[in-house]
């Protein structure tokens, strides 16, 4: 595709609008959404009331207006991206820790499975997390293995089985409800870490039968840096699974102030501290400012993104490590190449802002909400120029 080519396309892409509602510096070319989205406009005003309004004059009297219900009200609005029923949502704490808390719930759930299932080469704060979990329970252990050995990794002894739908290096997607159902032929439960899949691609729990899942604001969703996380237990679960960080915001009663816990009911059980306020306030704007936005339109003109970039990388002469039917990844592309660090460096100092990933990879996020066609073919001459010149 030219540049006059994708410049004609873009007035007719029926998201074209949808740009108009963020923060976008001038002359930046912005595909790394896929680590941190941008600031919605929204958020400004959100922000300035939650400072100056709900803090500055309510005070502590907000914590009645709105502040105390934020967990489930957020988590309901998040549901949808994900097919979740709102009670079966909870947004709190990071992904980190909503993993650790599954992790050792699903260990505990079965005492006679001692063992989680995960891949070799996840995200490493889920293997991090998972290694820390397994060592809070004794006798219990963690398995990491290559993708292409997994199914033979779960077995009667399997507890949990981690995977992340959409793999943040090579944008590989799993097939959620066959390896839902892999899982669950072992006896085993699964938990999905949908960070690099919610707000990107189609999803649905309930269909695919999970167990449970967790994920973060803070990319697709635009909640903003350290934007909180969520956290899904399907309600079939809900009464048998115990939240091991057993804080006060999670009791029953918290305001009965007893010394014994007491697990709340449903989603409730899931909360440990406080909520942090003005980052919740800064998630929930940027799910209010998509709420009107599809998912299948997203993905629809995130798949025509990646055919154009993915043809600017085959005339380059690029590895593309992602693959190439749009049903099996997720919304961002991944290239190979042995300088991979200079090259990024390179880009974001021409205005054109991917990212690296350890050790050759160019990773590009392709956000359907303010990148057009154009963007992908400047980004694409850039590209060329550097690996022509340097």
């Amino acid at each position: 595709m030219t540049l006059d080519e994708a410049r004609a396309r873009d007035p007719a892409d029926p998201l074209r609008d949808l740009r108009d509602r963020f923060v976008l510096p001038e002359g930046v070319i912005y595909l790394d959404g896929n680590s941190l989205g941008p600031l919605p406009r929204a958020t400004i005003a959100a922000q300035t009331d939650l400072l100056e309004r709900q803090w500055g004059d309510r005070l502590i009297r907000s914590w009645g207006e709105g502040w105390m219900d934020s967990p489930a009200r957020i988590g309901g609005k998040l549901a949808r991206w994900i097919g979740a029923e709102a009670d079966e949502m909870l947004v709190a704490d990071s992904t980190s820790t909503n993993l650790f808390k599954l992790i050792v719930a699903a260990l505990r759930h079965d005492p006679t499975r001692t063992v989680i299932v995960s891949e070799a080469g996840n995200f490493p704060s889920d293997l991090h997390i998972a290694e820390g979990a397994v060592a809070c329970v004794p006798g219990a252990t963690l398995r990491a293995v290559p993708r292409e050995t997994l199914a033979e990794a779960i077995d009667e002894r399997t507890a949990l089985v981690l995977l992340t739908h959409v793999h943040y290096k090579t944008s590989q997607r799993f097939d959620m409800p066959a390896w839902t159902a892999r899982a669950h032929d072992a006896g085993a439960l699964i938990c999905w870490d949908l960070s690099h899949s919610t707000g990107a691609v189609p999803v649905d729990l309930t269909q695919a039968n999970a167990d449970c899942a967790v994920g973060c604001g803070y990319k697709f969703l635009n909640g903003g840096p350290g934007a909180p996380a969520f956290l899904y237990v399907a309600k079939r679960h809900q009464a048998g699974f115990h939240n091991p960080i057993s804080g006060w915001m999670g009791h029953a009663d918290p305001f009965g102030f007893a010394d014994p816990y007491e697990a709340g009911p449903g989603m409730e059980r899931w909360r440990t501290g406080t909520p942090a306020m003005l980052a919740m306030g800064a998630l929930e704007a940027g799910l209010d400012s998509i709420a009107d936005v599809s998912i299948d339109s997203l993905a629809a003109k995130s798949a025509a993104l990646f055919d154009v970039f993915v043809g600017i990388g085959d005339a380059l002469g690029l590895e593309c490590v992602s693959p190439r039917d749009a049903g099996q990844r997720g919304s961002h592309i991944a290239f190979r190449h042995r300088d991979a660090r200079a090259i990024i460096a390179r880009l974001i100092d021409a205005g054109v802002i991917g990212d690296f990933r350890d050790p050759d990879i160019l990773r590009f996020g392709l956000t359907p909400l303010y990148i057009g066609y154009a963007d992908i073919v400047r980004a694409g001459e850039v590209l060329a120029q550097v690996l022509r010149h340097d």
